[in-house]
């Protein structure tokens, strides 16, 4: 859909033009392009500008994003997932189990990305899917969407500086020893394999997580996880790592034997609304298979 957004120059805005100030706003300057190619997208006082025009106190400037047309490889399918808030601006959802975010080869059908298609569909919008953070397919949990080109650029640059929090769950096989800690173990992709990482102190990327046991237990503890990077799998590496992997892992620990995927959810996440600039903070519960995986708990 539309949108449009207005700023009223204040005295601490004078001395820079109008695509500095834009800069500032969030906008990046892919955005900003598209927006110089586009009649009164950016207005100051009324009438079409240039991103190079200066401001002065009290001046107002307009901008319109324009609709979007919908991405075309992404089929509308009505899959079931939880939409746990949304505004014109962003969407988060709390994803299933064994559903992919992106289409892939052998997913074109049966993704987040399709799901989120027909909802969009259902309320008459367009659909470009723009998800901000990843999940792998079988982890449950928070997944935050940009409705717009503005909150997927504010976003997006929020996700490179860490401003986004993150808090993940995990049952494990074992008790973390020490039960609180911080592995700090680079990770690498195995030789020969396209899915498979490892940890690799001769040739890894840095990897950093921060774990907090909730409850210990044999066979299985409850664990809090905080990121630091981002590396693939990082979770499930690490905790395979300190001797205490996730069960149901098909690619670190295949024990299937109580639960039919990895063990790990997307609990929390707090972050700063791209276009209000005020806190949000949202959770989703703990998936009903690591319920009753910590239920088997002696």
């Amino acid at each position: 859909m539309e949108r449009r957004f207005s700023y009223t120059i204040t005295a601490r805005d004078t001395g820079q033009n109008l695509g500095e100030f834009l800069r500032k706003c969030g906008y990046s300057r892919h955005l900003l392009a598209g927006l110089k190619r586009t009649p009164d997208a950016i207005c100051k006082n009324g009438a079409w500008a240039r991103v190079d025009a200066p401001l002065a106190a009290g001046d107002r400037l307009d901008v319109l994003l324009p609709e979007e047309k919908p991405s075309e490889k992404i089929l509308p399918v009505p899959l079931p997932f939880t939409v746990v808030y949304e505004d014109n601006d962003i969407l988060v959802a709390d994803k299933p189990a064994g559903m992919p975010v992106h289409p892939s080869p052998g997913n074109y059908g049966n993704t987040l990305a399709n799901a989120v298609a027909a909802h969009a569909l259902e309320r008459g919008e367009a659909c470009v899917f723009r998800c901000i953070n990843r999940l792998d397919r079988d982890t449950t949990g928070l997944l935050v969407l940009a409705k717009h080109a503005l909150s997927g650029a504010v976003l997006s640059d929020a996700m490179a500086r860490r401003a986004i929090r993150r808090t993940y769950l995990a049952v494990v096989q074992g008790c973390p020893d020490p039960e609180d800690g911080c592995i700090d173990a680079p990770i690498s992709r195995v030789p020969g394999s396209c899915l498979q990482r490892q940890v690799d102190f001769d040739h890894g990327e840095r990897a950093v997580t921060h774990y907090r046991t909730l409850t210990a237990g044999a066979p299985y503890s409850l664990v809090e996880l905080h990121l630091d990077t981002g590396r693939t799998h990082q979770i499930r590496v690490h905790m395979a790592h300190i001797g205490c992997p996730l069960p149901g892992d098909f690619l670190y620990n295949p024990d299937f034997s109580h639960i039919r995927r990895q063990a790990l959810h997307a609990a929390a996440l707090d972050l700063t609304h791209p276009v209000t600039g005020g806190p949000l903070h949202f959770e989703a519960p703990l998936p009903e298979d690591m319920k009753r995986l910590l239920a088997r708990r002696s």
